[in-house]
This record gives C-alpha cells, structure tokens and sequence, in this order.
C-alpha cells in the first residue's frame, strides 16, 4: 500500500482499460484523475496537481508523443514523471519516448495492477 495518497494522471481513451486502471490504483492508495483524450489531458496537466502521469500513446487527435512533447517543454512541468503505456509496441519508437522524457514504458498487454503499481513506484522513488 501507498503511504499518503499519491496522484496519478490516467490517461487513456479505452474506457474498460480506464476503469480498470483506475481500480488497480485505487485499491493501491493512489488517487486517480482520468482523461479521455490528449486535448483533456493538456488541460488537466495544467489545471490539476499530480505526481505522476500514465499516458496512452496512441489516442485519437492529438496523440500521447504530442501531450509527452508538451509537458516536457513546459518549465513547470518537465520534471514530472510520466510512464508511457502502448498496445503497439511493434509500431512505436521507443527511443522517440524516452528522448521525449518518458521516465517508464509498459505494454498493455502485459499490465498486471502489481507490474503498474511497481513501475509507479520505482519511478516516484528516482523523483523524491
């Protein structure tokens, strides 16, 4: 369990890996704020306090590289962590996401809420 309820950003725009997410972190102590699309993630990375954000690659208009390219280029926001997370890791440059600022990658189809939750974790432990 989390000792103080850490903030996670969730973006992701699967509803059913969205609440799924959202439940693995939950049952973990973390506090879970959603969006559904780049353009709602852009607002709350501004808007919202978080500690760190978990953001889908591939999402309709403007996609996770494009919100990643964005937070990293902002001096308030370029020092906050943020975990990729992909379906297509076969059609995704890598290299290109850590370049970016990425701090962690994990494939979906490979995501256990034990596997999140560690990944969240040692990423937050290199941040405190």
């Amino acid at each position: 369990m989390v000792s103080e309820a850490r903030k996670v950003l969730l973006v992701e725009d699967e509803q059913e890996l969205r609440l799924r997410y959202t439940r693995y972190l939950t049952d973990n102590g973390y506090a879970v704020s959603c969006a559904e699309t780049g353009a709602i993630a852009l607002q709350k990375v501004f808007a919202e306090d978080w500690d760190v954000m978990l953001l889908d690659t591939m999402l309709a208009g403007q996609d996770g590289v494009q919100v990643l390219k964005m937070v990293k280029a902002n001096d308030r926001l370029k020092d906050k962590p943020v975990i990729a997370l992909t379906g297509l890791a076969g059609d995704l440059d890598v290299d290109q996401i850590f370049d970016l600022g990425a701090d962690g990658l994990l494939a979906k189809s490979e995501l256990t809420s034990e596997r999140l939750v560690t990944e969240i974790e040692t990423v937050l432990q290199k941040y405190s």
